[in-house]
């Protein structure tokens, strides 16, 4: 059975974005990125990194570039599976990727405004710092993923399922390193950090699952 043949235009266009946004921020910041390659098994750039948060960040917002390139070219792969929507439609793109950088920049402003009221911001702005953190690290681990979609297995249910499940494991991995390293800290406002979870971390995704079973 001849494998269907999949259009790689866009796709490869939003592929190339990617690695030209990644190779800037190495060039930008070389220390800092091969802290930052090695996340998952050594934590320096944590430590080192969490005490420099700023406003706005150069080196956070290349990476979130590409973390929104990428997860918006996933998520079409994903989509495709069912809604069968044109690798060369160049309306639904760029709507997909404003409404995850959307969904992602209000989230963290309701997570800043929802520790302030409950006067958690010390601890709630190194938990928002190490989740920006690995969710870019998980925007690198998208590059070879949609790569191989694309241009090696024909994206299928189980194929983007293992992809989507190993993503957020990683991401779930991140929060229970959070846990354990301010158990201390979050003891004291077990009942607060529980009730955030719930709001801020666990509904959007579960609202998020309900309107892809709909489809």
């Amino acid at each position: 059975m001849l494998r269907e043949v999949l259009s790689t235009e866009l796709y490869t266009i939003l592929l190339i974005i990617c690695l030209v946004l990644v190779a800037i921020t190495k060039l930008l910041f070389p220390k800092r990125f091969r802290d930052f390659q090695v996340l998952l098994i050594n934590f320096r750039y944590l430590k080192v990194y969490s005490r420099e948060q700023k406003f706005f960040d150069l080196f956070e917002g290349l990476l979130f570039l590409n973390l929104v390139i990428s997860l918006t070219v996933f998520t079409l792969l994903c989509f495709n599976l069912s809604i069968n929507i044109p690798a060369t439609e160049y309306i639904t793109t760029p709507k997909l990727a404003f409404g995850i950088s959307v969904l992602f920049l209000v989230k963290i402003l309701l997570e800043r405004l929802v520790s302030s009221i409950l006067n958690m911001d010390a601890i709630i702005d190194n938990y928002i710092f190490l989740k920006v953190s690995y969710k870019n690290f998980l925007g690198l681990l998208l590059i070879p993923i949609n790569a191989i979609l694309i241009y090696s297995w024909y994206p299928t249910q189980t194929n983007t399922s293992i992809f989507a499940v190993l993503l957020a494991l990683i991401n779930v991995y991140g929060i229970l390193l959070f846990i354990k390293n301010n158990l201390k800290t979050i003891k004291k406002n077990w009942l607060y950090f529980i009730l955030y979870l719930c709001a801020l971390e666990i509904s959007p995704y579960l609202v998020l699952y309900k309107l892809y079973t709909l489809q």
